[in-house]
């Protein structure tokens, strides 16, 4: 359970697409990824955490929506969704929010020069 890029970089002001495609085949309940890109400074497993307790919330933590840039909703067996962001300089963690899936490497950084 990783992506399959755990570090990207991208340039300031510049529009990119990033596609996430959930390859495996067990049903979204069992086995759900999505994608999301959290603010620079944020605590990723303090939020990984928080995230976990919100399965009606597609594992999005309402109080904390406020540390979220953009997301997908949570993918099941091949779907697949494309965020398209615009950052400023900065390094950006990312993360899966299905439980236990950060802790086991579901994540990376958006390094933005």
């Amino acid at each position: 359970m990783k992506y399959n890029l755990s570090a990207l970089s991208l340039k300031a002001g510049e529009e990119a697409k990033i596609t996430l495609r959930n390859i495996g085949t067990m049903p979204k309940a069992a086995m759900g990824h999505n994608l999301v890109i959290l603010k620079p400074g944020t605590d990723v497993e303090a939020f990984a955490l928080a995230a976990a307790a919100e399965p009606a919330n597609d594992y999005i933590p309402a109080a904390l929506v406020n540390q979220i840039v953009t997301h997908t909703k949570m993918l099941g067996p091949k779907e697949s969704a494309t965020l398209t962001v615009t950052l400023d300089a900065g390094e950006y963690p990312f993360l899966c929010t299905f439980p236990a899936h950060f802790q086991v490497g579901m994540k990376g950084t958006i390094t933005v020069e």
